[in-house]
């Protein structure tokens, strides 16, 4: 049962009293707003004067402070920004100039959930100027944005770090993929793809392993990011699932030499459905379940025969683009239905990169790529936050992914 935070504090008295007061100092929220203002300096500079008796050792006034060698000395006062709007407060001060308060910090501005405010907003993909419109118009807090962009600033040194945290020793699977971002870059505006991993843990964990910007999503690029990946701990992948990139197998198993690229299933079908017509693709989609659900490569090599028969008249562009992908496809049918269900598809980072397309398509392009990097994290931070990071195959669907694994991949597993 949820009871009155104010219970236990407040008689009801003492609340009714609040109300009337409230009305007294405007109508409605106006007086309501004014109230919790005064009420928040009131608490503010309360804190504060007993932060400067703990830190004289006596109360104002208290003779035992004679002699001590440091005693109060006036007052300053500072505007902070809070979530009740700005607040006009008086800060004692100390003879030697040693106090440090906690609750109203030296040089600090904002208080409260100000700053943590902006960052969420800025992570949704609201811009500097309408993070400030809004803290305006809905608590009447004027915020530049040149400060918001200090706000959001500050994140720089965590950004560094989560990128070269160390990582998990072994990773049975790792998602790799690319959005593409508006980077303003020597007076030009120029597409870069923004690289993302996922990896996920042999707990069944997801987490991105980290973000790498680049002119173009090439193999070479990603043979790059495979070795700092390896250099931060990761020994071993067990499959690597991407998207079809052309000698990205090759580039891979350079770093990882037993690791297993596997196409993405999912895009392998939308790229042989793009060449049916709208009223074909149930069937051709029919027809190419057989070679995805074959329980053997033989089995498998039948089925794309009678797909081929079937529709090399009417849609050859979609039996070329199974047949250009055959040499990628095929690892997949060596696996068990447990660890075909998790490397199926690529939707386990198309989900996450869905959401950063969300939250970067509001901006017209980024001035530089420490802006763009700093929001996308941030966008990843929010996601990792609020889903969390365990993979959609629930619990028991992964235990029995991991015993597959146990069983295909021997002696590879920390388990």
């Amino acid at each position: 049962m949820t009871t009155n935070p104010l219970e236990g504090v407040l008689s009801a008295d003492q609340i009714d009293a609040l109300v009337t007061a409230a009305e007294d100092l405007g109508e409605g929220r106006n007086g309501v707003e004014e109230l919790l203002s005064r009420m928040t300096r009131a608490v503010l500079e309360r804190a504060l004067e007993t932060e400067m008796s703990d830190h004289l050792g006596y109360e104002s006034g208290d003779p035992a402070g004679q002699g001590t060698g440091n005693s109060r000395n006036g007052k300053t006062t500072k505007s902070v920004q809070t979530l009740q709007g700005p607040v006009q407060v008086t800060v004692p001060r100390d003879r030697n100039s040693s106090f440090e308060p906690v609750i109203v910090p030296k040089r600090a501005r904002r208080l409260g959930k100000v700053e943590d405010m902006i960052l969420s907003l800025y992570a949704r993909g609201m811009s500097t100027r309408d993070i400030g419109s809004h803290l305006d118009e809905i608590y009447g807090t004027k915020v530049s944005a040149a400060t918001i962009s200090r706000v959001t600033d500050v994140i720089a040194d965590e950004v560094a770090q989560w990128q070269n945290r160390p990582l998990e020793s072994v990773y049975p699977i790792v998602y790799i993929d690319a959005i593409w971002l508006k980077i303003r870059d020597g007076g030009v505006v120029v597409n870069k793809a923004c690289h993302v991993a996922v990896g996920v843990d042999v707990e069944g964990r997801k987490q991105v392993l980290g973000l790498w910007l680049g002119t173009s999503e090439g193999a070479k690029f990603w043979a790059n990011v495979l070795t700092e990946i390896r250099n931060r701990g990761a020994a071993d992948i067990l499959i690597l699932c991407c998207d079809g990139l052309t000698g990205l197998p090759a580039a891979v198993n350079s770093i990882y030499p037993q690791t297993v690229v596997q196409t993405c299933v999912v895009h392998l079908l939308r790229s042989a459905m793009k060449y049916a017509s709208y009223g074909a693709r149930k069937a051709m989609a029919r027809d190419m379940r057989p070679i995805y659900t074959a329980p053997t490569v033989q089995a498998a090599e039948l089925a794309m025969e009678a797909f081929a028969q079937a529709w090399q008249s009417t849609a050859p562009g979609a039996v070329l683009a199974w047949r250009n992908a055959w040499e990628d496809f095929t690892p997949f049918l060596a696996f068990t239905p447990e660890i075909r269900k998790v490397i199926y598809t690529t939707n386990q980072i198309e989900s996450i990169n869905y959401q950063l397309r969300k939250i970067t398509k509001t901006r017209g392009s980024f001035p530089s790529d420490e802006a763009a990097i700093k929001l996308v994290y941030l966008g990843i931070r929010n996601i990792e936050t609020t889903r969390g990071g365990e993979l959609g195959t629930g619990t028991q669907g992964w235990h029995q992914a991991l015993n597959a694994f146990a069983v295909q991949f021997p002696n590879r597993l920390p388990i």
